[in-house]
């Protein structure tokens, strides 16, 4: 496909004003390709009930906490009024409920700017974007094959489509996602606005949308002290794109993808060391980033390019934190080099412990730290491991200190392994394992990064197409009352063989692989996810200034509030729990000065 990059134009209408960029610095998109058909809604709905429906187009802001089945009657209480809080710099959301028994076809939505009661304009980038329905499934056992026909599947409005307009079906609903990115330079104050909904025959609707601006301001992203860690999958953006593997126009698009990653503060930049670490648990198996190569004479070279230019260019996009390079340790000890001698890739089995781990790692470790250092990165490299047992982490240890002890050494730890290697730079345990309380402070005192991770074996909380939006939110929060640094997800975007339909795949509840979709197209759990790193943000600062003004009584319910939501397990009224404290943050910092 020859992508081409096309900046979204505003459209006017009247004083009305159309869909923005979807970035935080309004970065140019990727033209969207062809349109796609969403897949048939596989769960009955007794259409009678539509009958009761009066006839024309239905309009209500609704929760962002839930989702909404696709044919069935939406039962919500009507609301042609809403407000959104929030700091400058902030990026907020806010839902609307279209439903019909009519056929409607070329639907706008579209947002006026937001003005203060004195004539100010607010001019806020504020966008709508259509809600697309994604097959899912159901949580189940969590990890393991999985056949279709063995889970309930049912349809999930996940992602967010950048289209100008949109066909509305007889009996069905569609929600749209509205963004309001408040700038920076904004005075504090209300900003009413309106959102209209039109139609080629001219009907339309109008609701009232106002945007209440608290007098702080949310640091820039760069600044973020929230450890986001998802690892990227280069091999899923040249598949769907049907681009040649690190080319330039690879590159190209890899750009849009990454930069949403960048935007919600990512620290780390995923590599791999030789072949496909994880042993094709994807769709697309992972591309080589080094080559190794025996020689003739039976020495060994390293190509570095392609690991150089995707470290480079993740860079570029402000992620420079760390390097996590997968791994020492494969899930099944394959690795593999070019024999100079025949041109061909040879396979060989490194189990670690053995001669063949130290003959084949040894002169790779030595090289690869040379090569770090010569590029400025060695302080930021870890090696790092993903879930490998005991014995295999500790042989993979002793061999990197050995030969090449000015490398970090990052992991997944499901075997409390952080007790045994108590000062591995990176380490990040699973939710419904935390890691020991003391643990957790000794690593913080020196400094060490501790994260939480959710995989396929944690039902909540999750980014799976299926799990309450607010989940992806909760995630922060959690982080905050538990005291870790940040989350760790293994995907952002393994995308399945037809991501854009059906986010079901053959061993993981539907959606564990991705979270956004191809052509840097957004989704209900990126954009909650985003809220949650954001209010982890404003929480730590709101916190320093209730210390420094010896606010103690707000503190105390402040921190009463955070503490609610350090359960890793599902609980009545979480959901509740959380918006509580995100009404407590935002209540406090509207009356705290700096």
């Amino acid at each position: 496909m020859n992508a081409r990059r096309t900046f979204y134009q505003l459209i006017c209408l009247g004083a009305f004003t159309g869909l923005a960029s979807a970035g935080f610095s309004q970065a140019p998109q990727w033209d969207k390709g062809q349109p796609f058909t969403e897949a048939g809604d596989p769960v009955k709905t007794d259409n009678s009930a539509w009958q009761a429906v009066k006839p024309g187009l239905h309009s209500s802001f609704v929760s962002i906490d839930k989702r909404y089945a696709k044919s069935a009657v939406p039962g919500v209480k009507v609301e042609k009024t809403a407000q959104v809080t929030g700091w400058k710099g902030e990026r907020l959301s806010a839902q609307l409920l279209l439903w019909t028994t009519d056929s409607i076809p070329g639907v706008k939505v579209q947002l006026s700017d937001f003005t203060s009661q004195n004539g100010k304009k607010l001019g806020a980038s504020a966008y709508a974007r259509f809600e697309r329905y994604i097959l899912t499934d159901e949580f189940g056992p969590g990890c393991g094959k999985r056949k279709p026909g063995d889970f309930a599947a049912s349809l999930s409005p996940d992602l967010l489509d950048d289209l100008s307009s949109f066909n509305l079906e007889k009996n069905k609903v569609r929600p749209v996602w509205i963004t309001i990115e408040v700038p920076r330079n904004a005075a504090k104050g209300i900003y009413a606005g309106k959102v209209q909904i039109t139609t080629p025959g001219g009907r339309q609707q109008e609701l009232s949308l106002s945007v209440d601006v608290i007098d702080h301001v949310l640091p820039e992203v760069s600044t973020w002290s929230f450890h986001l860690d998802q690892w990227q999958h280069p091999s899923a953006v040249a598949r769907v794109n049907n681009l040649e593997m690190w080319s330039q126009a690879h590159f190209d698009a890899l750009k849009p993808q990454m930069q949403m990653l960048a935007n919600a503060g990512q620290k780390v930049i995923t590599a791999t060391l030789n072949k496909d670490p994880w042993h094709v648990q994807t769709f697309d198996p992972y591309a080589d980033m080094i080559i190794w190569t025996k020689e003739k004479d039976g020495s060994w070279s390293y190509n570095y390019d392609v690991f150089d230019k995707w470290v480079s260019f993740m860079m570029g996009l402000g992620i420079k934190k760390m390097i996590n390079c997968y791994s020492i340790v494969p899930w099944n000890n394959e690795i593999h080099y070019k024999d100079a001698a025949t041109g061909k890739f040879v396979d060989v089995v490194a189990k670690p412990g053995t001669d063949t781990f130290a003959i084949m790692w040894e002169p790779f470790l030595k090289d690869f730290a040379k090569h770090l250092q010569q590029k400025g990165w060695l302080e930021i490299t870890n090696i790092a491991l993903d879930e490998r047992n005991k014995d295999e982490m500790g042989a993979a240890f002793a061999l990197i200190s050995k030969v090449a002890p000015s490398l970090g050494v990052a992991y997944a730890d499901n075997q409390k392994t952080y007790k045994r290697y108590t000062n591995s730079d990176d380490v990040s345990t699973a939710v419904h394992h935390p890691i020991d309380p003391k643990d957790l402070a000794e690593r913080r005192s020196k400094g060490l990064n501790t994260t939480f991770y959710i995989y396929c074996g944690n039902s909540f909380p999750n980014q799976f197409t299926f799990s309450d939006p607010a989940e992806s939110v909760y995630a922060g929060w959690y982080a905050l009352a538990a005291g870790y640094d940040g989350v760790l997800r293994w995907a952002f975007n393994s995308w399945v063989e037809n991501p854009l339909v059906d986010s079901r795949f053959r061993t993981w509840p539907a959606g564990d692989t991705y979270i956004t979709y191809p052509q840097a197209r957004s989704s209900i759990r990126y954009e909650r996810l985003l809220e949650g790193i954001q209010d982890y943000e404003k929480a730590l600062i709101v916190k320093k200034l209730l210390e420094q003004k010896k606010d103690h009584n707000r503190l105390k319910a402040f921190n009463a509030a955070i503490v609610k939501l350090s359960s890793h397990s599902r609980y009545d009224g979480w959901n509740e729990d959380l918006n509580a404290a995100k009404k407590l943050l935002n209540s406090i910092s509207a009356t705290l000065t700096k």
